[in-house]
């Protein structure tokens, strides 16, 4: 791909020339990541006084260029909307996260979810919270499998494209029926965490029953609405007609159609743009009645163990309610010294973050799902930077 594409116009960039330049050799160095085909980036003040974005490469196989104002696939950046309405249904009295998920799910759906060896069920101790911040101990639908079959997504990834239900990833977890650990009491001091894509797609359910609204009417009247989000959107038939085409998404060099999976894991796309607004509402509490709700997202902090998982998040990120906190460890800070993040990433390589050191919003995409790890390198070196720039 080269350079970026200069006869973009990048509207609204009021960053200084040095800055600016380093945030177009960052985009670069992002384009330049093996099999990516586009990139893009932004990055903008809480006040909206600094605002920087490029795009480079193409969004589509047949040479559309990327823009800056292409909408694209966030995958699991998805998790802060979610929390983020579970915690607006918890404000509204409407549900409490400390209450157990069988309160708001049949059972039939989630028995079994936590049944370890001796042939106890933890599942009906599981509560909202524990979801949240992943300490259910349920595996991840996503990376589990039976014997002798694939994983979900290497069989779409290997046969083509497919859909699934709740109740379809529930039974799988099920007949694998490897719990990770007990769900912990809710009094521990330090909770057991893993990351698992599970456990949102029960909270999903657990808003669709709670409102008896698919999750589209319930973000549009929670977010797209309040925020003007017009190219925010779930995956659909319906929305594929009425909203601007995604940017292609790949799996190394495969081109991946895959619109039946992407419906199926309901994770939004969205645009640079949009996404910094939303986060900007959620930082400053403006998506709540009562500000001190979004602080809820930013507590019972636990550290993720390390993993083999080629998607999933591990050491040393952190997790609250549906947010990460990348903070950097001491032996972090001697070799790449940044300040803390909050946010999310997603296996496509998307990501969205707030740097409350110099209240910076941070978002991009290669569209890549081979390089999930680009988020961490490249958003922890544009913190540390502007706040070496910022404080001179």
């Amino acid at each position: 791909m080269g350079t970026a594409d200069r006869n973009e116009p990048h509207k609204g960039n009021t960053a200084p020339e040095s800055i600016s330049d380093k945030m177009q050799e960052i985009l670069n160095s992002m384009a330049g990541v093996r099999y990516a085909n586009h990139a893009v980036l932004a990055v903008e003040s809480m006040a909206g006084s600094f605002h920087w974005s490029g795009a480079t490469g193409i969004a589509h196989p047949d040479g559309t260029p990327m823009r800056t104002n292409t909408p694209f696939w966030i995958a699991s950046v998805t998790k802060l909307y979610i929390a983020s309405a579970v915690l607006k249904l918890h404000e509204q009295g409407r549900l409490s996260i400390y209450e157990r998920m069988n309160s708001y799910l049949p059972w039939s759906l989630i028995e079994g979810l936590n049944r370890t060896k001796d042939g106890m069920d933890h599942s009906d101790k599981i509560t909202l919270l524990h979801l949240l911040n992943h300490s259910s101990g349920i595996p991840d639908y996503l990376e589990i499998h039976r014997k002798g079959e694939k994983r979900l997504w290497d069989g779409i990834l290997e046969d083509g494209d497919r859909s699934w239900s709740i109740e379809d990833t529930m039974q799988l977890v099920r007949n694998v029926n490897r719990p990770l650990f007990q769900p912990q009491p809710m009094d521990a001091t330090k909770w057991k965490s893993r990351y698992s894509d599970t456990n949102f797609q029960l909270l999903i359910a657990i808003i669709q029953n709670v409102t008896g609204k698919p999750l589209q009417e319930v973000f549009d009247e929670m977010f797209y609405r309040p925020l003007n989000l017009e190219n925010t959107y779930l995956p659909s038939k319906s929305a594929y007609k009425n909203f601007p085409a995604a940017a292609t998404i790949w799996y190394k060099s495969q081109i991946l159609d895959i619109p039946y999976a992407l419906e199926s894991a309901r994770d939004l796309i969205s645009t640079a743009d949009e996404l910094i607004i939303f986060m900007r509402a959620l930082i400053r509490g403006e998506i709540f009645d009562d500000p001190v709700t979004a602080e809820l997202m930013q507590s019972n902090w636990n550290r993720f163990g390390f993993q083999l998982s080629p998607v999933a998040p591990g050491w040393p990120i952190e997790y609250g309610l549906g947010m990460m906190r990348f903070k950097p460890p001491p032996l972090f800070s001697l070799i790449q010294p940044f300040p803390e993040l909050y946010g999310h990433t997603g296996v496509s390589s998307a990501c969205l973050f707030y740097c409350p050191e110099t209240d910076m919003i941070i978002t991009g995409t290669v569209s890549q799902l081979s390089a999930v790890a680009v988020p961490f390198k490249i958003v922890p070196k544009i913190a540390g930077f502007l706040s070496r720039e910022l404080k001179t």
